[in-house]
């Protein structure tokens, strides 16, 4: 399996994160690569609760609980080319627990933190909503004060590990007339009274995915992170801290995807020669690895400045997530067309990415609004 180029980064990587690409690619090649594609939902969350304990087990969730951005990017960057699973398993752990992190609540950190990073319990975040995509500020998820508790009422939709999650990382309006200033973010234990799994939520690609419920859900005080209000900030900068990542897993999709083009361009013979030979496969081939190149700058850059001690990266973040999963759309599609027939195969490695990468584009704030956040940056010197 193809290791975390890290040649093409080496100047925005210290020593110890040179052996982190090559001991993680190891365990991707011992212990993930020989999983199976689950079947059917079912099989899909069994084996994302397995991965879980392998993942942690190994030590790969510590770069998160130590805010290290680029050993983060390279896990993620070479568990998302073996399995996509194993990447959101990763990421939804990263999702859930930076905000206790951000927060500084030692309580919550030992409670749910420390034992997500040492892959005995699972997080999930739970914000979207089905009018609050995008538009966070629109929750309709409430959370009534009532003396030293909480009562949260509401749903969520499209969430990743919804069903088998131990703990939800939960974003609610505690003063609806605020909008993003009235909304505050919650850990809830998935056992609490009121907060019920509705449905799963079926994806193309094997991934733990539903719709939960809150009625009457009661949390104690303790349970809310920072201050009411402060969900919005919080959930912010964690989408901020993390987004680069989503470039890293994008980035070892494509990085796989080129790796069984070039295998096949070199053993498949038409006309009498190798595919490889053929001008138009080579051009294929050479834009494919200037686009994986050009999105790993991007996502090391991001992640650099933030572990240098930048407060946001939010344009650098944006570029690395918009630029790298498009690109790895585009390299997963090219990877199909090389490979012909045997890449829309369901079993063949090529097509699996192809219906992974997609969600890429979407989740952690789609492609649209992180150029909406760059060009907001440009013009912003420019009174608009």
């Amino acid at each position: 399996m193809p290791v975390p180029d890290v040649t093409t980064v080496r100047a925005f990587l210290e020593d110890e994160h040179v052996q982190l690409a090559e001991d993680v690619s190891r365990f991707v090649d011992s212990e993930l690569a020989p999983l199976p594609e689950p079947p059917d939902d079912a099989a899909c969350r069994l084996q994302a609760r397995e991965i879980l304990t392998l993942v942690g087990e190994a030590g790969w969730f510590r770069p998160i609980e130590n805010q290290d951005l680029r050993g983060c990017s390279l896990v993620r960057e070479a568990l998302a080319g073996v399995s996509p699973l194993a990447d959101a398993v990763f990421a939804l752990q990263g999702l859930s627990a930076t905000p206790i992190l951000l927060s500084g609540d030692n309580r919550l950190r030992e409670k749910w933190l420390e034992p997500a990073c040492a892959g005995r319990v699972m997080g999930a975040f739970a914000m979207t909503e089905t009018e609050a995509g995008s538009d966070v500020s629109s929750l309709a998820t409430t959370a009534q004060r009532h003396g030293d508790e909480y009562v949260l009422d509401g749903t969520k939709t499209l969430i990743s590990n919804a069903g088998i999650a131990d703990f939800y990382t939960v974003f609610a309006a505690t003063d609806r007339d605020r909008g993003a200033k009235g909304i505050s973010c919650f850990v809830v234990g998935a056992d609490q009274p009121g907060l019920d799994f509705v449905r799963p939520q079926i994806m193309s690609a094997p991934h733990p995915l539903g719709e939960i419920r809150f009625d009457g859900c009661r949390v104690d005080k303790e349970a809310r992170l920072g201050e009411e209000g402060d969900g919005f900030k919080i959930g912010l900068a964690t989408l901020d801290q993390l987004r680069a990542t989503v470039g890293a897993a994008a980035c070892g999709m494509a990085e796989r995807a080129l790796a069984e083009a070039r295998r096949h361009a070199l053993e498949r013979v038409q006309f009498g020669k190798p595919l490889a030979e053929f001008q138009i496969v080579r051009q294929k081939l050479a834009r494919m690895a200037v686009g994986l190149a050009a999105s790993r700058l991007l996502v090391y850059r991001a992640a650099w400045e933030k572990d240098q001690g930048a407060e946001r990266v939010t344009v650098e973040s944006a570029m690395a997530k918009a630029f790298a999963t498009e690109e790895a759309q585009r390299i997963v599609d090219d990877a199909v067309q090389i490979v012909g027939g045997r890449g829309v195969i369901a079993d063949h490695p090529v097509d699996r990415l192809y219906r992974s990468v997609r969600a890429l584009r979407i989740y952690e704030g789609t492609t649209e609004i992180q150029h909406l956040i760059i060009a907001r940056h440009l013009l912003q010197n420019e009174g608009s």
